[in-house]
């Protein structure tokens, strides 16, 4: 009962606020529900006064809830699939990950742009948009104004390549398989590589890229996995260097992202099942529940945020996620180029 005193007021008011989101990003799958959610929980903490008893639950929605809906992600990845059709893609998604977060270092650097948001942006452009955001956020413990930039920016230029990268495709002279490996590798999340290869097959009858994006889009989001734990080996690191100055309270144990593992673990289960006859479509609940988690999670992060603030600050991020998109989408485009595919 103390648990959900403490707790429930908070998680109470973020499903509330995840509910209609969730439709509405059925409704406009090019936005998002956790697009939507932010968005609502910026606007609604406009108008209430911060309580603890709801503030605890906001909390706890905005980091464990998040981390939960991380691990039911991996029941999304049958790796024995990745294999087959998404190692054609590997050499292009190494390239445009390094290509991303060399650039969001780079610009981090010259522009002093804070190092959470470099870090989220960089990997949110690089892997899979607010998935890979929502991972690295507690690895590397940032501040919920720093996810909701980094969701933003992430925002603003999936739409943008949803919309304009088909024609771009066409008048490239891409072929079907070209642009499966271009959308599958330049843009952000899922729901717009989705929406842009809908597109491209709309304008291409019988072309049926979808497949193809989106393995190559899971097939990226296996970079979750060494992203993050090579970001928690490295704070990991810092840490112990600071501790040589005087704090050797630091657990390595404590700072290590398990919910990552777990994550990892989701998708050997799921792999080994599928392989064993279990229809891939008992897995989707988990599916839908990881992606519903996210949104109350998103909907906790924006009641957490100064929208005044994130106006204020926005100028250098939005300037790194573009620069970002427009270096991913050159080096893919490159890439197919260099080994004979375009």
């Amino acid at each position: 009962m103390k648990v959900i005193k403490k707790y429930g007021p908070g998680l109470l008011l973020c499903l509330v606020i995840a509910l209609p989101c969730w439709f509405l990003g059925q409704l406009v799958p090019v936005v998002g529900g956790p697009v939507f959610a932010i968005l609502a929980g910026m606007v609604i903490a406009q108008f209430y006064k911060k309580k603890t008893a709801i503030q605890d639950g906001i909390g706890f929605t905005s980091k464990k809830i998040l981390q939960f809906a991380v691990v039911l992600l991996g029941f999304g990845l049958n790796l024995s699939q990745i294999a087959q059709v998404g190692l054609t893609s590997l050499p292009i998604i190494l390239a445009t990950i390094t290509t991303s977060l060399v650039v969001s270092f780079v610009l981090c650097k010259a522009m002093k742009v804070p190092g959470n948001i470099s870090t989220l942006v960089g990997v949110g452009s690089s892997i899979c948009g607010g998935s890979a955001i929502a991972a690295t956020a507690p690895v590397i413990k940032a501040k919920d104004e720093d996810v909701a930039q980094a969701i933003s920016v992430i925002f603003l230029f999936n739409v943008i390549a949803a919309l304009v990268f088909p024609t771009l495709g066409g008048l490239l002279g891409l072929s079907n398989d070209g642009f499966a490996l271009f959308a599958g590798t330049a843009v952000n999340d899922t729901s717009s590589v989705t929406a842009a290869a809908s597109a491209w097959d709309g304008m291409h009858p019988g072309a049926n890229t979808l497949d193809g994006a989106t393995i190559v889009k899971l097939t990226r989001t296996l970079a979750i996995i060494p992203i993050t734990l090579g970001l928690a080996v490295w704070n990991v690191i810092k840490a112990k260097r600071a501790g040589v100055a005087g704090e050797n309270t630091f657990s390595f144990k404590r700072s290590f992202p398990l919910f990552i593992l777990f994550f990892l673990l989701a998708s050997v289960v799921t792999t080994l099942c599928v392989s064993l006859g279990v229809d891939a479509s008992f897995f989707s609940p988990f599916k839908e529940l990881s992606k519903f988690f996210i949104i109350m999670a998103m909907a906790a992060i924006g009641l957490n945020t100064n929208v005044v603030k994130l106006v204020k600050t926005g100028g250098k991020p939005i300037f790194m996620g573009f620069c970002c998109w427009i270096a991913i989408a050159a080096v893919s485009l490159g890439m197919q180029v260099v080994l004979g595919i375009w």
